[in-house]
């Protein structure tokens, strides 16, 4: 199972410096580009296979570990987890997909941490249910460190562990380029209405340190843990 995850509210002025057994991956968040659009016509069908052969090549190969659609309508259609020796090969990679490379959708980048938690997809692959969860800075975020955020910080961790014993919550981890985006929370839920009451009960959303945006992710079957 998970988890040890270092804390995703990392001040401006210090460096992540991740906890002990997490690794680093890079994350590529697939966005809608110059060239997108809606419309089904025959050159979409083809370049929509084209990215899905390319995903399937990426996994095959190991170079991502975990890829998938989000399925909600936003601007984010879809997310790889590279295993790479670095941002340049992950960046590299993302751009080598089809749908990037047309203009189609852009690929924003990541450095994201993680146990590494994930297994080699069963075959024949099978798309499954998750929901993923962004952890972006909320309205009352502060780097500063304070005894008041120290306090915040311990009900945090202490909350993500609980989910994990439970079972809800089967992987996450802190982004490392301090940015609005802080990390990721991936449950194993009943419904997008679950996943919403259990992220709401987290000291740091309560607390306006920490925002939550939740989306339906399709992951490939046995990537993950049970």
């Amino acid at each position: 199972m998970i988890l040890v995850v270092s804390s995703p509210m990392v001040s401006s002025q210090q460096k992540a410096e991740p906890a002990n057994k997490l690794v680093e991956f890079h994350m590529a968040l697939l966005k809608h580009g110059p060239k997108w659009t809606a419309t089904e016509s025959e050159e979409t069908k083809r370049l929509h296979q084209d990215h899905v052969n390319y995903v399937l090549s990426t996994l095959d190969s190991g170079k991502a570990i975990i890829a998938g659609p989000l399925t909600d309508g936003g601007d984010i259609d879809g997310i790889y987890v590279f295993r790479a020796k670095s941002a340049e090969e992950a960046k590299a990679w993302a751009e080598a997909d089809p749908s990037v490379a047309s203009g189609f959708r852009i690929a924003e980048m990541h450095p994201w941490w993680s146990e590494d938690i994930f297994s080699k997809p069963a075959k024949p692959l099978k798309l499954t249910k998750t929901y993923l969860a962004f952890l972006t800075r909320g309205e009352k975020w502060t780097p500063e460190k304070t005894p008041a955020t120290e306090e915040i910080q311990k009900g945090h961790m202490a909350n993500i562990n609980r989910l994990a014993e439970m079972k809800k919550l089967i992987a996450a981890g802190p982004f490392g380029d301090n940015g609005r985006l802080r990390g990721i929370f991936v449950f194993r839920v009943e419904s997008l209405e679950e996943a919403k009451t259990l992220t709401a009960g987290d000291p740091a959303v309560q607390a306006g340190r920490l925002a939550m945006d939740i989306h339906t992710w399709m992951v490939p079957e046995g990537v993950l843990p049970q």
